[in-house]
């Protein structure tokens, strides 16, 4: 059993899919932003801190393998001025320091590698510091090593106002958010007021509603609504037509039989009550055919032909069954039924129960109609597949065939009892089926009747 699907919101779905991407967007282009914007300002001021070190390498020199560093008091001053961080410096030969502050760690973590030095993050008396470290190699002899620090009191703040311009971006969301929960309204309220409108027509009536106003993306929905109104329409006014002729068609026959109750009653002796049985048994015979025909009309619905369970079905083997249903019926009119079928079966898809009916109709009316002694003859063919039933009948003329078709109608050359129900739901069946029912005129000059299926000799197994 398949399970119920949920009901869902079309607002909170729009919502969602264009939300949730829109904030995922944002977020990604805002942690990149940040990371990009760190790491660039991380790098300039460590280019300022190996500016400064290069240029106190600069002033560097060596005699005899011996570093010399030749730094004016005036230019250590200036190393060392900032009026935000602290700043140390230290210049060393291998063990020997030859200025600045001891104790400058020469490695630490986050690291990063430039052209002309390298920085990484340390400390000093615990106090995190940046430290550029500048080598300055002296041939073959030990050459000396360079380093500049300096707290982050700057880069913190500039960190801090970098990730301050990403504050207007909340605000930005905000206003995406806003101007998406608006459009997402907008073009929901329109199918709101449509649907609204549908719905308050088609409780007032079935005509088809207008969809001049509609969105091009729900003109499908607005054609195959009114395609349902109108298979609805067709649908009632079946029922009602239905209905009508079923009530027209019952009442002669039930006023029939209460008339022939009512002389059964007031019968003077046995044998006139007896001759009045008979006749309501024979009354009582077609009524309760023209309920049966009724009844089938009536559940020959075009509608439900999706719902109908077709299964293989021997068109020889079917015709075979129904014309032994029919033999007592010939035999007493002494008319010759003959069945011409293939040896092989002939397979259609159909429902048996629905075939069995229509040749029934169609044997009925042939039997019926003619006269002692004719012939009746149930051809099965197999290119296409397809059942002709021929009689020597009275006939119908061809200006009259396509009307034996409606409801209750009869032809002018027709005799005996009948509703004028057999052909209409023998056609009936044969659409349902994908067939053809057509009337033509017989090798003796009555009627031919041939049910025709879609298809070709390939079916023929």
């Amino acid at each position: 059993m398949t399970p119920a699907t949920r009901p869902y919101w079309l607002k909170r779905d729009l919502l969602l899919r264009l939300m949730l991407p829109m904030l995922a967007i944002v977020a990604a282009t805002a942690a990149l932003g940040t990371n990009t914007a760190k790491r660039m300002t991380e790098r300039v001021f460590d280019r300022w801190l190996l500016d400064a070190a290069n240029s106190v390498g600069s002033v560097v020199t060596f005699e005899g393998g011996q570093a010399r560093l030749d730094l004016p008091p005036a230019a250590e001053k200036v190393l060392l001025f900032d009026d935000v961080d602290h700043t140390y410096f230290s210049v060393a030969q291998g063990a020997r320091l030859l200025a600045g502050r001891a104790g400058i760690a020469p490695s630490g973590i986050r690291e990063f590698r430039y052209s002309r030095g390298r920085a990484y993050l340390s400390d000093i008396d615990g106090i995190p510091v940046r430290v550029a470290r500048v080598d300055i190699a002296n041939g073959g002899a030990q050459g000396v090593t360079i380093l500049v620090a300096e707290t982050l009191v700057k880069r913190q703040r500039s960190e801090h106002e970098l990730v301050a311009v990403f504050w207007p971006m909340a605000a930005l969301i905000l206003a995406a958010a806003l101007a998406i929960l608006l459009a997402v309204r907008r073009t929901v309220r329109p199918l709101e007021a449509i649907a609204a409108r549908w719905n308050e027509r088609s409780h007032a009536s079935l005509q088809p509603i207008g969809d001049d106003d509609v969105p091009r993306e729900l003109a499908p929905f607005a054609m195959a609504l009114n395609g349902l109104l109108a298979r609805i329409r067709e649908m009632l006014v079946r029922e009602r037509q239905f209905a009508a002729n079923a009530a027209h068609q019952l009442r002669t026959p039930l006023a029939g039989l209460q008339l022939g109750l009512a002389r059964a009653a007031n019968a003077k002796d046995i044998e006139e009550a007896r001759q009045v049985i008979n006749e309501l048994s024979t009354a009582t015979q077609r009524t309760a055919r023209l309920v049966q025909q009724l009844l089938a009309l009536g559940r020959l619905d075009p509608e439900l032909r999706g719902d109908l369970d077709f299964k293989d079905c021997d068109l020889a083997a079917l015709s075979r069954d129904v014309g032994a249903a029919h033999v007592d019926a010939a035999l007493l009119k002494n008319i010759d039924l003959e069945l011409v079928a293939p040896a092989h079966p002939v397979h259609v898809n159909a429902m048996a129960e629905l075939l069995e009916e229509a040749l029934g109709n169609l044997l009925d009316n042939a039997i019926g109609y003619t006269a002692a002694g004719g012939h009746v003859v149930v051809e099965v063919l197999s290119d296409p597949p397809r059942i002709q039933i021929s009689d020597s009948g009275p006939g119908i003329p061809e200006g009259e065939r396509e009307l034996m078709f409606d409801r209750f109608v009869r032809g002018r050359l027709a005799t005996g009892e009948g509703s004028g129900l057999g052909l209409a739901i023998t056609r009936d069946i044969a659409e349902l089926h994908g067939a053809t029912l057509t009337l033509a005129q017989s090798i003796w000059g009555g009627t031919s009747a041939t049910l025709a299926f879609a298809g070709s000799a390939d079916v023929v197994r």
